[in-house]
């Protein structure tokens, strides 16, 4: 592109300000030490360059990665930029562009380094100088539905990525340019750039969550390119004397920090837990951990005295640990809060993440083989530490074990419990909100077999970056069904969403660890109470993973004990993925479904058929990818059975249709809802023979329920008989307990007890 008659224009003006427009760095402020200047030096070392040219040809996932980039970027040369001025939502043209733009930039700035062409650098330079010419004179955003519209995008948010990724090209290509046409760039482009997306929407920059520590670090990139202190200090800490309304909520219901702490500092303080979660749940942490990591190792770089790698017990490498155990047998991440489905860690953030964690975090070798798996590294100095590491043969398996991830910016606001054996997977969420992307959905859980859900979460109701579907954008269905507590398989009371669907209310409130105990292996155990979802009411979930010997594999029984002060209607819905084969109740099937409720989520479900139990255990059957599962359940008399479809009132077809299940009790006070969930057989279309087709559970019983003791008697279709009985008030391990159920005395010690019946 030419951009020589607007070097030419400003030229005077630049040569005048050389000496006013950039400031002496000789002290900095007490809490950001200075470092002498030095290019490339974020992500990038000059150090790190000759030893990436050195090994050049000899580390075959790196030189992988580099044809790769460097493919992209020749054509990218060879067809043109474009530089438009911005008009869309998420998925439209110009936002497409100026994303693949910051991107393009990014990767040609490592190539000139690595590679030493100038056509790289000048690919950079002449797109940069584009945008320096552009900026001055754009308006905020035509867009309005962001709480903080940016210029180049509809959301400062995004204003905030571009950032991140072209100060790592202007860090590479620093030395290339001359002084003028620095100056130019950061006096056009640069500061009013940085100065835009912080003090003027403080709204944005001033917040815990993850858009703030996008706009924090972007703001501290370019510090550090530029060796601004002063702006440096502003995204450690934030903007100072900001009078912000302690309640402005933004687009998705998340509030200004208020206790007075901004700023990249206090995005580490208070959403992640000492054990690396992240309260906004695992979708959002993999988007937040690029500019938390990327700007960490820069900071690692340039600024190592501030050891932002040991802050807070080092938990942002404590991070990487916790997201990739928070991902399916697939490496696919959880549905937890705000998600959407098939993302991974084959996601670039990722492959950030788990390079920096090993360049820094002391080489473990276990994360060369998710490196492995990914089959990419960063073309930087912690990329090739992991090409070389598995060049050297250095790589160990990652297993994932069974684990508990607190809540909380102390680990004092419930967790996430995660049950692992065999093939299946189970996840328990008990945790804190989960700022503005958090649903309303306590005690609820998933299961997952070889990587693919079983019993799903819905995750969100978003189309990312698809435009035809609201601009890419969050869909109004996922305030209305997606958050909504009967969304998720968890109880509802009286049809209305936990904590009333409020986040005001809901933010204040977190669930209770009650046991996690993966001791046992055959015998693994997760338990938590809620006891503000719903005043006067506490639930109490307990989910065990059984591995019994007779059969192929584990089976989860599950114990919702629910006690209130009012009687109430107890909702428990059940959200399978597959084929109903078969159920042991008949059930009368609408001719024309209809609409389960009127609010709280229940608009979007179609009451597809309808049973009423006779107080026997009741069993759904059904086929997923050619296995079979069951879920059988205790009932009461009078209890209802509903069948259930999501895709009510949705005109725009924004939902997926997907089969449910809810169990009803009405009129009741205190309740107890049991049931197991097994994967027993397989279907071969080839042979077409069906193997272990029928549930191997026979019969689920209450045997006792105080409120001291519930135990539970569960019959195989071997005639094998086992009892499990919880402590519903004690959790302590060294509590001793008796018991006499069905005439015969049980001792056991701790919290749960599961004691086989000859």
């Amino acid at each position: 592109m030419k951009f020589q008659k607007y070097l030419v224009l400003v030229s005077i003006v630049a040569l005048l300000s050389l000496i006013s427009c950039k400031k002496e760095q000789t002290s900095g402020s007490d809490n950001v030490p200075t470092n002498t200047n030095s290019h490339p030096s974020l992500i990038l070392t000059k150090q790190g360059v000759e030893n990436i040219k050195a090994e050049l040809g000899s580390i075959p996932i790196f030189d992988k990665t580099l044809s790769a980039a460097k493919a992209e970027i020749d054509l990218a040369i060879e067809e043109g930029f474009d530089v438009p001025i911005p008009k869309d939502y998420s998925g439209g043209y110009t936002h497409a562009t100026h994303k693949r733009n910051y991107a393009l930039m990014q990767k040609a700035g490592v190539l000139y380094q690595i590679l030493e062409d100038e056509k790289y650098a000048k690919f950079v330079k002449e797109m940069l100088f584009e945008y320096a010419k552009m900026y001055p004179t754009l308006p905020i955003h035509p867009k309005p539905r962001s709480y903080a519209r940016g210029k180049l995008f509809w959301q400062c948010l995004n204003d905030s990525n571009w950032l991140v990724y072209t100060s790592q090209a202007y860090d590479c290509i620093y030395d290339y340019l001359t002084k003028e046409e620095r100056d130019i760039l950061e006096n056009d482009l640069f500061r009013p750039y940085a100065n835009y997306i912080s003090k003027e929407n403080p709204q944005f920059f001033n917040r815990v969550h993850n858009h703030s520590t996008w706009g924090n670090v972007a703001v501290g990139m370019i510090a550090l390119v530029m060796e601004d202190d002063e702006l440096l200090e502003t995204a450690l800490y934030g903007l100072k004397n900001v009078d912000l309304d302690k309640n402005l909520k933004d687009n998705d219901g998340g509030f200004i920090n208020k206790d007075g702490k901004f700023g990249f500092f206090a995005n580490l303080d208070e959403p992640f837990s000492p054990d690396g979660y992240y309260t906004e749940g695992p979708y959002y942490q993999r988007y937040a951990m690029y500019p938390f990591l990327i700007f960490a190792q820069g900071l690692q770089n340039k600024r190592p005295a501030l050891k932002v790698l040991e802050y807070k017990d080092g938990v942002l490498l404590k991070g990487v640990n916790a997201l990739l155990n928070l991902t399916d047998a697939d490496g696919d991440f959880f549905l937890l809060n705000d998600a959407q489905k098939g993302m991974s860690y084959f996601n670039s953030s990722l492959v950030s993440a788990v390079d920096i964690a090993y360049h820094f975090g002391g080489n473990n070798p276990e994360l060369l083989s998710i490196a492995e798996k990914q089959n990419e590294v960063t073309l930087d100095d912690a990329g090739l530490a992991v090409a070389l590491g598995i060049k050297e043969g250095k790589s160990k398996p990652f297993v994932k074990q069974s684990i508990e991830l607190s809540d909380g910016a102390n680990g004092g606001e419930g967790a996430v419990g995660i049950l692992r054996n065999g093939n299946l997977e189970l996840v328990h969420k008990y945790t804190a909100h989960g700022l503005s992307h958090g649903h309303y959905d306590k005690l609820s859980f998933a299961l997952f077999e070889d990587g693919e859900e079983v019993i799903q979460d819905y995750g969100m109701a978003r189309y990312v970056n698809i435009e035809q579907k609201g601009g890419g954008n969050y869909l109004k269905e996922n305030k209305t069904w997606a958050k909504q507590s009967v969304a998720h398989n968890t109880l509802v009371q009286n049809e209305k969403s936990h904590f009333q669907g409020k986040y005001e209310i809901a933010s204040k409130h977190h669930a209770n660890k009650y046991i996690f105990d993966v001791s046992n292996k055959d015998l693994q155990v997760t338990s938590a109470k809620e006891e503000n979802a719903y005043p006067g009411t506490t639930m109490h979930r307990t989910l065990v993973m059984i591995n019994d010997t007779d059969y192929e594999n584990q089976y989860i029984l599950d114990i919702m004990r629910v006690e209130s002060e009012t009687a109430n209607q107890y909702d428990l819905p059940l959200y399978y993925l597959g084929q109903i084969i078969q159920t042991n109740f008949k059930y009368a099937k609408n001719d024309v479904p209809q609409i389960l409720g009127e609010s709280n989520g229940y608009q979007h479900l179609f009451e597809e058929a309808s049973s009423v139990a006779t107080g026997e255990n009741i069993k759904l059957n059904w086929l997923l990818r050619n296995k079979f599962y069951s879920y059988s359940a205790v009932t009461s008399p009078n209890d209802e059975i509903v069948l259930t479809k999501i895709g009510a009132n949705d005109p725009a077809f924004n939902l997926r249709n997907e089969p449910g299940m809810m169990l009803r009790k009405s009129n009741a006070t205190n309740a107890l809802l049991v049931s197991t969930l097994e994967s027993h057989g397989t279907y071969s279309p080839v042979s077409e023979l069906a193997l272990n087709a029928y549930s191997n559970i026979k019969h689920i019983e209450v045997v006792l329920d105080t409120k001291a003791y519930t135990a539970i008697q569960i019959v195989t279709n071997k005639d094998k008989r086992k009892i499990f009985v919880l402590a519903n008030q004690d959790s302590n391990r060294e509590t001793a307990h008796k018991l006499e159920i069905n005439n015969g005395e049980v001792n056991w010690k701790g919290p749960f007890y599961l004691k086989e019946i000859n």
